[in-house]
């Protein structure tokens, strides 16, 4: 069954009929001896009063359903309550707490509900304090930020990272003999991130990382930024740690006067459902990694007749974290804390995302492919393993 809070709309048509909340009003009783008084009407009970469930698990899914962020995290919760639909699970209660305003709060009402497992928050910046609530109550959570540095032995972070998504593209790029590597790099902590994977990914394969500029995430800087690089030259292909729009504008600056035809343009994981990639002509060529797309079609058809419009791609991971939950909870009784140790299990998960597992210190571990743009398309060059150990 899939509950909603306070200040989340519910489109009733799409959540699960069975085991509605009764929640019993009491009556107060009138006094019989004079003088005579009007009844006390009864206190109201609380919306987010759950009743008592000996069958199932009881999940929380926090997630920002008000704000700037709301439309992501409710794609996300649409996501999750499609995984209860599609697999028929009897044996989950997830419910969603709103963490736009206060995390922490979300958090607490949460933990006060009975939940055993945290699915989110989404931004790293909420982790910590969802953390501090939920770690002395021994509930786990399972994030979907891509911040690695957020996870722990109980904080498992289930996003899609970029230092392993250029890991795979940098040694992609080593076995087709590209042995120097250029950089643009963006100023923060995403670009910290990047560039840290980036020069572990090469001298880890032999390599070398003969240029970085550094810029502001801006059209005008990185274009200056693409100038400067260009003018340095001595690297057989370069990195653009960007989303779609300013990469093309790199690329587009990159490679206008000639000069630079004999470099490999390389992308990260945020390259991953950009569309308008194909359509740049500077881009032609270029090579990224991320999850594959082999089952984000269908289950985006199945999103778009439920729901009425297309899921946002980091959708998956909601759907993808209650098939995890559903698989631990084989062999996990109802009301026990949840079994941690199992989402350890080496040989991993499947999920919409392709395999999937974690470490012990909670980072996930993902099957990546390597993708290279095309004039109109982008295809499939090296595809992801199926299972780990390939």
């Amino acid at each position: 069954m899939f509950d909603k809070r306070l200040n989340l709309r519910v489109n009733r048509r799409n959540l699960l009929t069975t085991g509605l909340l009764a929640i019993l009003a009491g009556c107060a009783v009138v006094p019989k001896a004079p003088p005579p008084e009007a009844p006390t009407p009864a206190p109201k009970p609380s919306e987010s009063a759950i009743p008592v469930d000996t069958e199932r698990h009881r999940i929380a899914l926090l997630v920002p359903v008000t704000g700037g962020n709301a439309a992501v995290g409710q794609s996300i919760a649409n996501a999750a309550n499609m995984a209860l639909l599609d697999t028929g699970a009897k044996n989950l209660r997830v419910t969603t707490y709103d963490t736009a305003g206060n995390p922490a709060e979300a958090a607490r009402r949460a933990i006060a509900d009975g939940n055993k497992l945290i699915l989110g928050p989404l931004l790293a910046d909420d982790v910590p304090a969802v953390a501090s609530v939920a770690r002395p109550a021994r509930v786990p959570m399972i994030s979907f930020s891509n911040d690695e540095q957020a996870a722990t032995k109980d904080v498992f972070v289930m996003g899609n990272l970029p230092g392993q998504s250029i890991n795979r593209t940098v040694n992609y790029a080593r076995s087709q003999g590209i042995s120097a590597f250029g950089a643009l790099i963006p100023r923060g902590e995403y670009g910290d991130r990047a560039s840290s994977a980036l020069l572990q990914a090469v001298r880890s394969s032999g390599g070398t990382v003969v240029a970085m500029e550094p810029y502001d995430r801006s059209a005008a800087s990185i274009s200056a930024a693409a100038g400067r690089i260009k003018a340095k030259g001595g690297y057989g292909a370069l990195l653009i740690a960007d989303g779609g729009s300013l990469s093309i504008k790199a690329a587009t600056a990159f490679r206008t006067g000639g000069g630079t035809t004999n470099v490999r343009l390389l992308g990260t994981e945020l390259w991953g459902g950009e569309r308008e990639l194909a359509a740049s002509p500077a881009l032609k060529g270029a090579w990224f990694s991320t999850v594959s797309d082999q089952r984000f079609g269908q289950f985006s058809k199945s999103y778009r007749t439920r729901f009425g419009t297309p899921p946002f791609r980091i959708a998956t991971l909601g759907y993808d974290a209650v098939l995890l939950t559903l698989r631990v909870a084989r062999d996990w009784k109802v009301g026990r804390d949840f079994p941690v140790s199992q989402m350890l299990d080496g040989s991993g998960f499947l999920g919409l995302d392709g395999p999937f597992r974690f470490t012990r210190g909670g980072i996930v571990e993902r099957a990546l492919e390597v993708r290279e743009v095309a004039p109109g398309t982008v295809k499939v060059v090296s595809p992801a393993p199926s299972k780990f150990g390939e």
